[in-house]
């Protein structure tokens, strides 16, 4: 897959705001942890400072879980793993694609973001369903390959089981030429805002 270079010359990696998905303590802490849970925060951490220095808007998407799931509302689970700042925004959802059922749309429209940087959890359904869902509306997306994961995937009937990094890399596949992917986190950078 090819970067795209935009005006800035700077191979697409120019962005004007960060969504950061499902970071929650159940998926980042504890047994339970995504493999490599450690570096995927560390380099979201990356983004976060690299987005606030800048100004940039900072978006966090929350899933909701269902009764007696990991990321059921109000428990230990649930909660985000970064805590947002004054006037960066939560926005709450029950399915993959953060725009569905949600004011993220709007949100965005509000703060002028055309070119988003997505980072988080899961690669192959809440990050891969937000991405696509961006893309249809217009919006840039570039993907950081280093700030996304997902679990192994199981063997299953007739085939064998694929390690997560396998499969986060299979996601960022999935979703065509239009995503913009770079390698690392740390080649992110943001639009200055006043």
């Amino acid at each position: 897959m090819e970067s795209k270079q935009d005006e800035t010359g700077d191979f697409g990696k120019l962005v004007d705001a960060l969504l950061v998905i499902d970071m929650q303590n159940a998926f980042v802490q504890g047994p339970d942890a995504v493999p490599g849970h450690a570096a995927l925060t560390s380099m979201i951490e990356v983004l976060l400072d690299e987005a606030r220095s800048a100004w940039a808007p900072v978006i966090f998407l929350q899933n909701d879980g269902a009764a007696g799931a990991p990321d059921e509302p109000f428990r230990p689970g649930w909660k985000l793993y970064f805590s947002p700042q004054s006037g960066e925004v939560v926005v709450r959802k029950t399915g993959d694609d953060g725009f569905d059922g949600t004011d993220l749309d709007a949100i965005l429209t509000a703060l002028g973001a055309r070119h988003l940087a997505i980072c988080g959890m899961l690669s192959e359904m809440c990050v891969a369903a937000t991405a696509r869902a961006a893309l249809r509306r217009g919006y840039g997306v570039l993907l950081p390959h280093d700030a996304h994961a997902t679990y192994d995937v199981p063997a299953g009937p007739g085939s064998d089981g694929v390690p997560a990094a396998m499969a986060a890399r299979a996601a960022e596949w999935s979703l065509g030429d239009e995503i913009r992917i770079c390698a690392s986190a740390r080649d992110v950078r943001f639009k200055k805002r006043a």
